[in-house]
């Protein structure tokens, strides 16, 4: 495996691509860089996954390049290919034999040698917790087992780079965690990864630097962290015990916090960009002796960045 040193894992420069008359990609740029998980975001149609096609070389871009590790996947496709294994939502596997057997065929496929190919298999089914169904037919497998067998699967070649489409949809959440503790190690063994996911708390848990998509363009990128700074809106909650201050304390939180409160029985709650107007608020709720009881702040979280970014756009 030939890896320039220097060099982005992925560099997308201009990717577009058209179908007929319609624009899946409109003219997309980004890096990922070694070693960090990058999420890919998007509604659903938004273009994300033609992005990924393009990007895994199954899918031919209309405009733009692509290098993975420094190597055009125009002109060197065959060595690019053979730094990333690629992982989707529905298992490749073959159902009518065992996880071993799978993963053995799959080891030959790659070039393992027979005696390589069964010392993988080994490696593999001990790190993914396969071990004591190895022999057992996948019919007898649960959803988690069968996701965890196919990312096996996509790692015989312990490539640098995988890509992971929407690994744990329609997993319980028990087996999602454990899928994340899986990628998590994989980082933390020099792997880069590019994730597409729906769950938008799995993209916050994991990935290091997201892409919002939105019809076929690039609306936002940067870490989760920045993202819910620069476009979510924290939230004030509190209660007013007393009926006669819930109206001048509406006018009050309204005020400081510049945004419309919600008001529920006694729950007041509104958004706020800034901490000071918090600060502000309770200052002036103090001096208009209003008792205040539950008091909370929430942050704002990836899902209220994605709403901001997709909502209603045209």
């Amino acid at each position: 495996m030939i890896i320039m040193q220097n060099t982005n894992a992925i560099q997308v420069d201009h990717l577009t691509k058209k179908f007929a008359q319609q624009v899946a990609v409109d003219d997309v740029s980004f890096s990922v860089k070694k070693g960090e998980v990058f999420g890919l975001l998007g509604p659903n149609g938004a273009g994300k996954t033609t992005i990924l096609r393009m990007i895994t070389t199954l899918l031919k871009p209309t405009n733009g390049n692509i290098t993975i590790f420094g190597h055009d996947i125009k002109t060197e496709s065959t060595l690019a290919r053979s730094m990333f294994g690629l992982t989707g939502q529905y298992a490749s596997v073959d159902e009518d034999i065992s996880a071993r057997e799978n993963l053995m065929i799959f080891s030959r496929l790659n070039g393992l040698s027979r005696q390589d190919s069964k010392l993988r298999t080994k490696e593999l089914l001990k790190e993914f917790s396969l071990e004591n169904s190895a022999n057992k037919s996948l019919s007898s497998f649960s959803g988690g087992m069968r996701r965890r067998l196919d990312l096996a699967v996509s790692l015989i070649t312990q490539p640098a780079l995988i890509f992971l489409d929407e690994p744990t949809t329609g997993l319980d959440p028990r087996t999602r965690t454990q899928m994340w503790d899986t990628i998590r190690n994989l980082v933390a063994h020099g792997s880069t990864i590019v994730l597409t996911t729906q769950y938008l708390d799995e993209a916050d848990a994991l990935a290091d630097r997201v892409a919002v998509i939105d019809h076929g363009k690039l609306i936002k990128i940067g870490t989760p962290a920045d993202l819910k700074h620069q476009t979510g809106q924290a939230t004030m909650r509190l209660n007013i015990p007393d009926d006669n201050n819930l109206i001048k304390a509406e006018n009050i939180i309204g005020t400081e916090l510049q945004s419309q409160p919600n008001v529920i029985n006694n729950n007041i709650s509104a958004s706020f960009k800034q901490s000071e107007q918090v600060t502000n608020a309770l200052a002036q709720l103090k001096a208009a002796k209003i008792k205040i009881t539950d008091l909370s702040v929430q942050e704002p979280s990836l899902d209220d960045v994605f709403m901001a970014l997709t909502v209603g756009k045209n």
